[in-house]
């Protein structure tokens, strides 16, 4: 495993892309600012979702930010074998569908820590720490 790659869940890129002034925002942007993100095209699609419903993005804004996230950090493609894991990993780590592929997506990267904000703080789940960066300031 490699310490030093961290799989950034949705809720922190919306946080970041948000561009509210809050402590939420300021560390989301100090997270993505990181070039050592993994992510994975799932992560992707719930960014440009939700770009267009909560912050009103147009889609020429969407497309580059879609470009500069593929340009600038590694995307995972989510595979047949990725959902068929997600769902063994969904079951017995009772997490929901979309956070059991970001686990699968992680473990399938190498990622020591998991960034999230949905998921249970510092649960490990086969050999990925979970981790809310917001701990300390919510």
């Amino acid at each position: 495993m490699t310490d030093n790659f961290i799989f950034v869940d949705s809720n922190i890129w919306l946080y970041a892309f948000m561009s509210a002034e809050s402590k939420k925002t300021k560390k989301a942007e100090e997270i993505i600012s990181n070039s050592n993100i993994i992510l994975s095209t799932q992560i992707i699609n719930e960014i440009c979702v939700n770009l267009i419903k909560k912050a009103g993005y147009s889609e020429p804004e969407i497309q580059q930010a879609i470009k500069n996230i593929y340009g600038y950090y590694q995307v995972v493609p989510i595979d047949e074998e990725t959902i068929i894991e997600a769902s063994i990993i969904r079951s017995t780590h009772q997490l929901s569908y979309w956070d059991s592929l970001v686990v699968v997506s992680a473990i399938t990267s190498k990622c020591t820590i998991l960034y999230s904000e949905d998921m249970q703080h510092n649960q490990i789940v086969q050999g990925v720490k979970i981790v809310n960066p917001f701990i300390e300031i919510i």
